[in-house]
């Protein structure tokens, strides 16, 4: 008897502890339980083949038991431009995903947009379906995108060249550019940029302009030539360092830049040697060169005509002018006002020499560099930098009507009526706008003889407003 019952109660407890492990271990099936830290993820725009940044979502299972999911799926499946993985899988279908009560997981999305006919943005859409036994809910993914001109390298890459392509003649400014690798304006070719064009460069692409070669980039105030990175999404969309430079060879000649609006590279804009042509290697003009990892404008041995520009924020230098040349600088505003790290190194930096491959030094005539109605500013306590070489070479340099930030006494022969330390006031030294505040002392301070035939500023207003023209790129209007 007293068996009969102990075995009547083991078997008892023994269903007791069977039925309430599988009531606690039971997954339930109520799709409102689940929700998710956005009901929509978007996507800044991204352009045709190319990858956009990774985003992700959270899911909350807010019951207290395990929920089990009989699938989740990209609605479009193989033939969506996106790409989902979960729990550390890529895939497009995933099945009897299960999520512990009060857990949460992530979903990982990106997208790539492929090409169409559409000259103007276009929108990519598709959702992520989560299903149970009773019921789904649904994840919008939205991306914006553009078609565009893509410049791919044709040629191999050889013991000498990078892989690159060929680019010349006048392009369209209809859809976007962009380029990869490099792309090559060769010798006795001319590449003609209108107004209007938008160019993106990919990680480490370079326009290349080669010996013999000429760049006229000619925007207009209305309708400035962009040129960016190709990562638009927020996180990299204002990030240096995200491209290589536009790059005016040795012997390159005759180049033109006005009205463009050049930001977020290693280099903006390098100009190397003059070689035979007495024309200036390059005529800048009205043009915003901006946060770059390491320099805004490097010329080596050249000849630069510039007016109307700003040379902003860089890792190292917003102006390198080195191994000598021939400069000419009016009315362009200088600020460098870099804080993603520190910079140790004055804003502007003249040099004439360099130390060859064999270790002798080599001196190269800084014959002149002449700076009228500049601003010259920055963060650091000195921002130009004198590199002259010790053992003699020309080094020629004049700063005539400029506000500077320096250590250096300004009333020595090489600094014409020019002030130094006072703050130009600019607007806001945290972005690219350097334009003046009302009570600048860099107002009304400019030389007109300097401005000569200077009829506008950077943004096309009149450049004599006042009792003198101001310093720098803007007219205080």
């Amino acid at each position: 008897m007293i068996k009969s019952v102990l075995r009547n109660i083991l078997i008892f407890f023994s269903v007791s502890f069977l039925f309430f492990a599988c009531q606690k271990e039971a997954f339930i099936s109520d799709i409102h339980k689940i929700t998710f830290s956005t009901d929509t993820l978007l996507f800044d725009t991204v352009f045709a083949t190319i990858g956009s940044t990774t985003k992700w979502i959270k899911i909350y299972n807010n019951g207290k038991q395990p929920l089990q999911f009989k699938a989740i799926y990209l609605q479009g499946g193989t033939n969506s431009p996106f790409r989902i993985s979960l729990n550390g899988l890529a895939g497009t279908h995933f099945s009897d995903v299960q999520l512990n009560g009060k857990d949460s997981m992530y979903l990982f999305v990106e997208v790539t947009i492929d090409p169409n006919n559409e000259k103007n943005a276009f929108i990519v859409q598709d959702s992520v379906i989560f299903e149970t036994t009773n019921g789904i809910k649904k994840l919008q993914l939205v991306a914006f995108g553009k078609n565009a001109y893509f410049h791919y390298p044709t040629h191999p890459q050889t013991a000498h060249l990078p892989a690159y392509s060929l680019v010349s003649g006048t392009w369209k400014n209809d859809k976007p550019h962009v380029i990869y690798g490099y792309a090559v304006v060769d010798e006795d070719c001319t590449l003609i940029i209108p107004a209007g064009t938008r160019i993106y460069m990919h990680n480490n692409a370079v326009l290349w302009v080669y010996k013999g070669g000429t760049l006229k980039i000619l925007g207009t105030h209305t309708q400035p030539v962009i040129i960016r990175g190709d990562r638009l999404d927020p996180y990299y969309r204002d990030l240096p360092g995200m491209w290589g430079k536009i790059w005016l060879s040795a012997g390159s000649k005759n180049n033109e830049i006005h009205f463009a609006d050049i930001r977020n590279g290693r280099i903006g804009i390098q100009v190397d040697t003059i070689g035979n042509s007495t024309n200036p290697t390059l005529i800048l003009s009205n043009s915003i060169i901006t946060n770059f990892s390491t320099a805004a404008l490097v010329a080596q041995g050249s000849n630069v005509y510039a007016y109307n520009c700003v040379f902003g924020n860089a890792g190292y230098f917003s102006i390198l002018l080195n191994i000598g040349g021939n400069y000419v600088f009016k009315h362009c505003t200088v600020g460098n006002y870099w804080n993603v790290s520190t910079r140790s190194t004055p804003a502007l930096v003249l040099n004439n020499y360099y130390k060859d491959i064999y270790g002798n030094w080599q001196i190269r005539d800084l014959t002149q560099a002449y700076f009228g109605n500049c601003i010259i500013y920055g963060n650091n306590e000195e921002e130009i930098g004198l590199d002259k070489f010790p053992g003699g070479g020309a080094f020629n340099y004049t700063f005539e009507n400029c506000l500077i930030k320096t250590k250096m006494d300004v009333s020595q022969g090489n600094f014409i009526s020019s002030w130094k330390n006072q703050d130009p006031l600019f607007y806001n030294t945290d972005s690219t706008k350097l334009w003046l505040k009302s009570n600048s002392p860099a107002i009304d301070r400019g030389n007109p003889s300097i401005t000569g035939p200077i009829g506008a500023d950077i943004l096309g207003n009149p450049r004599w407003v006042g009792s003198a023209p101001d310093l720098g790129a803007y007219e205080k209007q």
